[in-house]
């Protein structure tokens, strides 16, 4: 078995966590929760970092253990009594209350979609990831990534349509959010 390298993974958290707690807080959707997400798949990640064979490749790992860890979270029985508050504190500027709200409310519909669909959505839109890389981080098909994001986007797209916001909001959200 290979040796532990502290100071390899050391640096590794210490360049990545970031990025990574901005997936974990978009798979479930709260600070304090993500935190706890983040923690336990950098756990998971450090128990296997003797067994990675090449240590670049320990973000696709820590992806993998966000994805699979949140969703295991939602498939428990109790989970949906820690959910975020409904109220999102007063954060914005005067002349942007529209803009907040309509953000606001698209956040709102993200996290109502399946665990699943908001994972695909997640991976593919915030983190950039292309459809291969997707499925490794969900331990799925390309296919199954495929399907679970357009039945998001589907679905969103509904919810803009039954809110009566331009068909075009949706994109522009998505586009800026890999910028």
């Amino acid at each position: 078995m290979a040796r532990r390298d502290s100071e390899a993974f050391t640096e590794f958290v210490a360049a990545r966590s970031a990025a990574l707690h901005r997936t974990a807080y978009l798979m479930v959707g709260d600070r304090g929760l993500a935190q706890d997400l983040l923690q336990e798949a950098l756990t998971k990640t450090y128990v296997a970092w003797p067994r990675l064979r090449d240590p670049r490749r320990a973000e696709a790992y820590t992806r993998k253990a966000i994805t699979t860890t949140a969703i295991g979270w939602y498939r428990r029985k109790g989970w949906t009594a820690e959910r975020p508050g409904t109220e999102a504190p007063d954060l914005g500027r005067p002349g942007h209350e529209g803009q907040v709200a309509e953000r606001d409310w698209l956040w709102r519909a993200l996290l109502d979609l399946p665990p699943r669909q908001r994972a695909a959505l997640v991976c593919r839109f915030y983190d950039d990831l292309s459809e291969a890389q997707t499925a490794e981080v969900m331990g799925c098909a390309p296919g199954t990534v495929k399907s679970q994001v357009s039945a998001g986007l589907a679905k969103l797209r509904a919810a803009v349509g039954d809110r009566g916001l331009d068909a075009t909001f949706l994109d522009d959200e998505l586009t800026e959010a890999t910028r």
